[in-house]
């Protein structure tokens, strides 16, 4: 028997992917970048809303046609469509290219979303430390090495 989802448990995951997605915001906030906290916890939202109807949707298929129908197709236009929104923040511009860290932090609350619209809450919470450590660790080590100015940011 599938376990059905209260509202509840629906409630707990939207908001912890809206959380999610808010905590690698800041840091884009944090360096001026356009795509800061809200859009960072609007798609991660988002995503996670999706994920949460290919469940409820799944549930239905499964009552309706004992599981011969595949809802969970959704989340692969998920990663595309949030894909194509993440293109669209990055620039090409007198030879340099920018926007790519903020394009990756845009999938990845995509995929935040997914995970925590799925209930996965550990897999989320690790992909969220690794991403804040990588956001924010890394900065300092590429100050360390020289390898960025503030005017790379």
């Amino acid at each position: 028997m599938i376990e059905q989802l209260t509202h509840l448990e629906i409630f707990i995951r939207l908001t912890l992917a809206l959380l999610a997605g808010a905590i690698i915001g800041l840091e884009r906030e944090r360096v001026e970048k356009p795509a800061g906290m809200r859009t960072h916890a609007l798609v991660s939202l988002g995503a996670a809303a999706f994920t949460v109807v290919t469940i409820l949707l799944s549930q239905q298929a499964y009552a309706l046609d004992g599981g011969r129908s595949d809802p969970v197709r959704i989340i692969a236009g998920i990663a595309g469509g949030i894909g194509f929104l993440g293109a669209g923040t990055i620039i090409q511009s007198g030879g340099h290219v920018r926007g790519i860290t903020t394009a990756a932090n845009i999938w990845l609350v995509g995929g935040l979303g997914v995970a925590l619209g799925c209930g996965y809450y550990a897999l989320a919470a690790m992909t969220l430390a690794l991403a804040f450590l990588v956001l924010v660790g890394l900065w300092y080590v590429e100050r360390l090495l020289g390898l960025k100015s503030k005017s790379d940011e």
